[in-house]
């Protein structure tokens, strides 16, 4: 078949466009850092994390745009489970191109998804797990874990109880990774202060409600503190059955270790009351924390709370590092990205100046809080008044005592 010279003409015009097209795609992508926001959206940390995390990261990324590259925002729900974690970021990293990971959620599903960034050489921003391993045993150059960890929630809060005369416990533990660490550095400071053990139970995770025999249990140990380890609505269901119970008013106190203002909006003042908790961010703390927490208010239906904030402040130090070394360089090494990163001093609105250790542990203070009375509260998200501030350098664990790798004797 012969080809006239105008269709021969047309063919390499097309031809032309198409290689102009590809190369325009080739070089936008190379310019574009891609974010994944891997947590729980539908179940029961849904609102200590979900929606209102991706609403801070989203502000994070508005906040940074127009610096020369391109940002792009996914996300997806690990429903708890690590093995739904783990296939959604496989799929991220290989099929989509993503160059960080935020967060993780259930630390069973973080700890997971840890060791799948370290091999891809890719960045983990770690946000809402708990888990100090990730900064202990399973370090690696790729991970940063921002915001909290078991070993400092326990620290001030047991303390803290022991002090205050709560000298025996019992433990009411989530059944998977992030229980059982919460509990162990929990006792570990409760037997520093001077306190006993008196025993403890396991419970069903996920998707379990029912705790009035633990509690019941609990309560005939005769222990004085009943140690909540575990969080959301774990966390609620335990409060609010234990006041049906009438546990706290034959003398036993309630020691929530991990918990969030929406699980005290979901309890309500008049049964929080007095409960004491750790966290790194409260939105009323400073002229800073109110600012940036003026700005989340119309897009979110949930109190902002750390683990929120710790996605915004995370996410908002890497860009500022990729706009240092340049998008190529950021996009080939996850290592080297980190590398940067604990390099760069931090700063930002939630957390305030801060570091970023050999560890892979940010360092910022934590504060221990006590849930205001309904009187005492002026409405809305007033629900903490501060008892005591831990510096930043005491409010963590010390690198020499994890076990990371990466910290040289």
């Amino acid at each position: 078949m012969s080809i006239s010279r105008r269709q021969a003409l047309t063919g390499a015009a097309a031809a032309a466009s198409t290689s102009w097209s590809f190369r325009r795609a080739n070089a936008q992508a190379a310019n574009t850092v891609k974010i994944a926001l891997l947590t729980d959206f539908s179940g029961q940390y849904k609102d200590v994390s979900g929606p209102t995390e991706l609403a801070c990261v989203r502000q994070a990324v508005a906040e940074f745009s127009n610096r020369g590259f391109n940002i792009e925002v996914l996300y997806g729900d690990n429903q708890n489970k690590p093995d739904v974690g783990s296939n959604l970021v496989r799929a991220w990293i290989d099929r989509d191109g993503v160059d960080v990971i935020v967060d993780g959620g259930a630390s069973s599903v973080a700890l997971a998804v840890n060791d799948i960034i370290r091999d891809r050489n890719k960045v983990y921003l770690n946000s809402t797990s708990a888990t100090s391993d990730l900064t202990g045993k399973a370090c690696t150059p790729n991970t940063v874990h921002w915001t909290y960890d078991t070993w400092n929630v326990s620290k001030s809060t047991a303390a803290a109880l022991v002090k205050d005369g709560g000298d025996t416990w019992f433990f009411l533990t989530a059944d998977y990774a992030f229980g059982h660490a919460l509990e162990r550095d929990t006792m570990a400071f409760v037997n520093a202060a001077g306190g006993k053990i008196l025993g403890g139970v396991r419970t069903p995770f996920p998707d379990f409600v029912d705790f009035s025999a633990f509690l019941l249990q609990a309560q005939a140990s005769k222990a004085k503190v009943i140690g909540l380890a575990n969080a959301g609505t774990d966390t609620t269901n335990c409060i609010k059955q234990a006041a049906e119970f009438g546990l706290t008013k034959r003398g036993v106190r309630l020691a929530a270790l991990l918990m969030h203002l929406p699980v005290v909006q979901a309890i309500g003042l008049p049964t929080a009351q007095g409960l004491v908790c750790t966290t790194t961010f409260y939105w009323d703390l400073n002229d800073r924390t109110r600012r940036f927490t003026a700005k989340m208010r119309p897009q979110v239906s949930v109190p902002v709370c750390m683990n929120h904030a710790g996605g915004y402040a995370s996410v908002l130090h890497y860009l500022k590092v990729v706009g240092d070394m340049g998008v190529p360089q950021a996009k080939a090494s996850g290592v080297e990205t980190v590398n940067r990163m604990k390099a760069m001093p931090c700063d930002d609105d939630c957390f305030g100046p801060g570091l970023i250790r050999a560890d892979g542990r940010k360092i910022h203070p934590a504060y221990l809080f006590e849930v205001k009375s309904p009187q005492e509260s002026s409405g809305g998200w007033d629900m903490f008044k501060l008892l005591q501030t831990t510096p930043a350098e005491e409010a963590f664990r010390p690198m020499s005592q994890g076990g990371c790798p990466l910290v040289k004797a």
